[in-house]
This record gives C-alpha cells, sequence and structure tokens, in this order.
C-alpha cells in the first residue's frame, strides 16, 4: 500500500530577477524567428540593479553582418518593451524600463557547432543529417494528478502566480508589483493528491501597504479563489510575505539571470530534469526542444491509457541525429507491458532532432508564451506538445 506524504513544489512571478531575464531571452529568440525561422539563436540574459547585459551567439542566415542583424533585432528596444510589460514602470522602481541600462555582447554561432547541426556532410561528421545542437539527456513527464496530466504542487503553485499577476495588471490591487514567488505542499495517500498542507505566497508590495491587508487579501482573493476548495481544510497553513516586508524586490533586491528556473520551468520537483534549461534557445537546441518532445511522448503514454505516470528519458550526442538512448519509466502504473509502450513509442514518434523540430512545428516565434508558469501544462494552439493527438495511435501500437 502506498504511503502517506507530502510533496511541495515552487513556481515564481514574471517579475522575479530570473524570469525578467528568461523573459527577455525569449522575446529576442521570437524577435530572430520572425527575421528567418532557421535562426540559430542561444540568448542568456543578466540584470542587476539597473543594469542588463545581453549575451550569446546569434546567426541569422538571411543577414551577413552584424550590422544588419543589430538593426533588425533592435535589443535595446526589446528589453525596454519586455521589462515595460512586465510592469516595473513605477517611478520608485531602481529597475526601472525608461531608466536601465542595456548592454549587448553578441557574436556568432561557432562554426564547429554549426556544421554539427546543419543538414550537410562536414569532416568528420558521421552523417549529412541534421544533428543535435549539444550533447545531454532530457526528461519528460507526465501524471494523472490533474486535468493538465501534470504534478498537483507545480500546477497549483503557478495558478497562484498567474492570479497574483492578473490581478496587478488589471489595476483592482495598485499596491501589487511584479516580484513574487509560491509554493503549495500537497497532500498525497494512495498515490493520488487528497489535500494541501501549506501554502506560501511572497508578493512584492508598495510600502504603505499593511501586512495583514496582504496576508487577508491573498488568502481569500487569490488562494482561496484558484486552489480546489476540497484541498484547503482546517489545517492548511497559509503564510504570506513571512518576512513580513517585501518592498525591494526584482533586479534591485536580488540578481537575475537565464536558466536558473529550471524546476519552476518543468515539474516542480516531481519529474526528473536534465539540467539544460530552455529560455533563449532555438529549436535547434535539443535541451529545449526534447524536452517539449519527452513532454508530449509522456502525456499522449498517459492519455492513452498505458499508464497512470510516465517518464521519458534520452539522450544525444552532438552532431548525431538518433537518440544515443531512450528509457520509460512508468513507476508500475503500467497497463501493459513497458516493454510493449516502448516498442509503441518508438513506432509513434521518431526522436531526430529535425523531426522533433517538424513534428511540433517548432520554427515560429511562440517561445514568449512558453516563459513564465512552466513550459507544460498550458491550453493554448501553439503548445504543440501540449497535445494528446497520438494517444489512440499509442494505444493501438501498444496491443
Amino acid at each position: 500500500m502506498l504511503r502517506r506524504f507530502i510533496f511541495a513544489s515552487e513556481s515564481v512571478g514574471e517579475g522575479h530577477p530570473d524570469k525578467v531575464c528568461d523573459t527577455i531571452s525569449d522575446a529576442v529568440l521570437d524577435a530572430c524567428l520572425r527575421q528567418d525561422k532557421t535562426s540559430r539563436v542561444a540568448c542568456e540574459t543578466y540584470a542587476k540593479s539597473n543594469v542588463v547585459i545581453v549575451g550569446g551567439e546569434i546567426t541569422i542566415p538571411n543577414l551577413h553582418h552584424r550590422a544588419q542583424i543589430e538593426d533588425v533585432i533592435p535589443i535595446n528596444k526589446i528589453v525596454r518593451d519586455t521589462v515595460r510589460e512586465i510592469g516595473y514602470v513605477h517611478d520608485d522602481d531602481v529597475f526601472h524600463a525608461r531608466k536601465i541600462f542595456v548592454n549587448t555582447v553578441i557574436t556568432d554561432q561557432s562554426h564547429d557547432i554549426s556544421q554539427g547541426v546543419d543538414a550537410k556532410k562536414a569532416a568528420g561528421k558521421a552523417t549529412g543529417e541534421q544533428g543535435a545542437g549539444d550533447q545531454g539527456l532530457m526528461f519528460g513527464f507526465a501524471c494523472d494528478d490533474t486535468e493538465e496530466l501534470m504534478p498537483a504542487p507545480i500546477m497549483f503553485a503557478h495558478r497562484l502566480g498567474r492570479e497574483l499577476t492578473r490581478i496587478r495588471k488589471s489595476g483592482k490591487a495598485n499596491w501589487l508589483r511584479p516580484d513574487a514567488k509560491s509554493q503549495v505542499s500537497v497532500i498525497y495517500e494512495g498515490g493520488k493528491p487528497v489535500g494541501i498542507s501549506n501554502v506560501v505566497i511572497s508578493t512584492q508590495h508598495t510600502e504603505e501597504k499593511d501586512h495583514e491587508e496582504i496576508k487577508k487579501f491573498c488568502i481569500e482573493k487569490v488562494i482561496r479563489k484558484v486552489l480546489p476548495k476540497s484541498m484547503l481544510n482546517g489545517v492548511t497553513q497559509f503564510l504570506v510575505n513571512p518576512t513580513g516586508r517585501f518592498v525591494i524586490g526584482g533586479p534591485q533586491g536580488d540578481t537575475g539571470l537565464t536558466g536558473r528556473k529550471i524546476i519552476v520551468d518543468s515539474y516542480g520537483g516531481w519529474g526528473r530534469h536534465g539540467g539544460g534549461a530552455f529560455s533563449g534557445k532555438d529549436p535547434s537546441k535539443v535541451d529545449r526542444s526534447a524536452a517539449y518532445m519527452g513532454r508530449w511522448v509522456a502525456k499522449n503514454v498517459v492519455a492513452s491509457g498505458l499508464a497512470k505516470r510516465c517518464e521519458v528519458q534520452f539522450a544525444y550526442a552532438i552532431g548525431y541525429p538518433d537518440p544515443v538512448s531512450m528509457n520509460i519509466n512508468t513507476f508500475e502504473t503500467n497497463t501493459v507491458p513497458e516493454e510493449a509502450i516502448e516498442r509503441a513509442v518508438n513506432r509513434v514518434f521518431s526522436f531526430k532532432p529535425a523531426d522533433i523540430i517538424d513534428q511540433l512545428d517548432l520554427l515560429r516565434p511562440i517561445y514568449s508564451k512558453t516563459t513564465n508558469y512552466g513550459h507544460f501544462g498550458k491550453d493554448d494552439p501553439d503548445i504543440t506538445w501540449e497535445k494528446t493527438d497520438k494517444a489512440a495511435a499509442l494505444k493501438k501500437a501498444a496491443k
């Protein structure tokens, strides 16, 4: 019999310093893909106080001079527009859309990397196919905790952050500021979520706002509004701004860097993560595209009824077109042998980098939609890896 336990996951708001950087990096990526869908982009952002540094490697095939790229991809404007949309526009903000200093350190993609990724032969390259943009391992996960087929703790934490942002941007609580974090601890019995033991919200606010008012507002207007009533009970503990004050936030209060919220971006620690960040990377980078592929596969396995939980892991070598390993784990929730599920997955899906891009239609400027509140579990037609369109084919292939 499965034991009783508690599992917690956290989420962060759009104004969290690391998420500010993720959002800028994905905005630059989308701008490059609008210019040329075959752009190669690895964009990293750093933010502290009133300084933003955007660095990385960008190659846009239809532009051959650096000056052209800087004219077409106005990074300074992209940064300011992104920061403004997040909400850092108040006169007392040190990190302010109008007042920040933007520095860029951009080079072309390394030729040594590009020859491995390009779909053509090169000296020392084993094939003429498009290869993986790097070595590494990626995971995909799905479970039947929620209707999104995601673990309950991370989905609940995302709901809190999304609602805080909605209220703030609606103007209904003008004391809210952009930086925020949420955390939810879920009680499991018999392998199913049955209650919530603890909810934490830390939200940046204006100087004059009283702590008790903030606490009451977050409990009544956010927590009780978006979390299941049946899972909130007399023992659920609410901790709102537990330090008592959160006025200094964002890159003024902490340093931001692209790629430091990979557990928030994926499964909240429930499903494993290969270690590669997503934001700012074009889909030739398997850190991103293969992680999306893994989610698509795992979600379809669960949606097909072949298992209640599914984790997919595969690994790549840079420049090589086929994964060097692939593994399916259903945590003993499978309804047919795991070997049959693995055979079905290999029959229905292709894991070559070029095929992943084609199957999920990834050469589009869609990545700003993915940045905040998780890359998985979203209901949006552009988020193709959330479709369950292969469930029937998998079920048939697994017979």
